[in-house]
């Protein structure tokens, strides 16, 4: 009898443990795209691989071009097979049938990041333009849309003509909320300082912001436009999550790279990551945020963090 109850108790147990195994959410499928920029993409995709990974939350794989001037034709990434595509590409144009499978997944509402200087991509097409809301370079003037800036607390719009796209000397400067209550940025402080970063400015585009996040005031002292600057902003395009963060100037190593190795820069990769592809954030405010005073780097790219039992999930 005892052995007979120590059975069930074992079977007990084991399905218990099987139901509470079903219950460990999926990991989010991320595409990124890189292998031209005028950036150092070589490093950059993976850096931003590593703050995925290392998070436990994202499964990620990297899909590259043909280097600058080489076959475009044999670039085909299955985009609907995942829930997020991270966008570290500033390059020659993609083929007709990219083009298309692109924007098919992104007005059946697919995730999207745009990161950095994916921005300057793609002047002349003009859906992409909608898509990150705003560029710079590559062209862009005031036939691409108007300055887009932040005056007394609100976006304001400049026709006025000029190129777009800018940035002065990289520095640390602070960040200013704009929404608190959005899921990306709710629990994290409202002025933080960010590390040593380029930070656009000039910006031009159809300006469609939906959620402003982030603005920061370009210095002029430091070759800055002298304007509060969007710098972390959501989208409004069809049906799609998209999530732009113009932070994240790369550096020359891994080892070397300030702006990436930000907490903050790698917090708010983590939670639009997590919004675009799922419209929630479950990861609370990590404990290493910058203040408004002093800038937090993980080195590791947050390995040693999400490690030691401070768990995002």
């Amino acid at each position: 009898m005892k052995k007979l109850c120590k059975s069930i108790y074992l079977v007990l147990l084991i399905t218990i443990a099987a139901l509470c195994g079903c219950n460990e959410p999926e990991p989010i499928k991320a595409l990124i795209i890189s292998g031209q920029n005028n950036h150092n993409w070589k490093v950059s995709h993976l850096a931003i691989k590593a703050i995925l990974e290392n998070s436990g939350i994202f499964t990620t794989d990297i899909e590259l071009t043909s280097p600058a001037g080489g076959d475009m034709s044999s670039f085909t990434p299955q985009f609907d097979k995942y829930d997020l595509v991270i966008l570290d590409y500033n390059g020659d144009r993609w083929s007709a049938k990219t083009d298309s499978a692109f924007l098919k997944y992104v007005k059946k509402g697919g995730g999207v990041i745009v990161y950095h200087a994916a921005d300057n991509a793609f002047a002349g097409w003009e859906e992409f333009n909608r898509i990150i809301a705003l560029g710079g370079w590559e062209g862009r003037n005031e036939k691409s849309g108007p300055y887009c800036y932040v005056e007394d607390n609100k976006l304001k719009l400049d026709y006025s003509p000029g190129h777009g796209g800018s940035h002065g000397m990289q520095r640390e400067y602070a960040m200013h909320c704009h929404n608190s209550k959005h899921p990306i940025t709710q629990g994290l402080p409202d002025n933080w300082m960010h590390a040593k970063d380029e930070m656009y400015d000039s910006m031009r585009g159809p300006a469609n912001i939906k959620d402003l996040l982030y603005s920061g005031k370009a210095d002029r002292n430091t070759g800055g436009s002298g304007r509060e600057e969007p710098l972390v902003f959501t989208v409004d395009y069809e049906k799609a999550r998209i999530f732009h963060i113009m932070l994240g100037h790369c550096g020359p190593t891994l080892e070397e790279n300030p702006a990436m190795q930000c907490t903050g820069f790698q917090t708010l990769l983590l939670r639009g990551a997590e919004w675009a592809a799922t419209g929630k954030v479950t990861q609370p405010t990590p404990s290493d945020f910058p203040t408004d005073k002093k800038i937090s780097l993980r080195k590791d790219y947050g390995m040693s963090y999400f490690n030691i039992g401070e768990s995002n999930k």
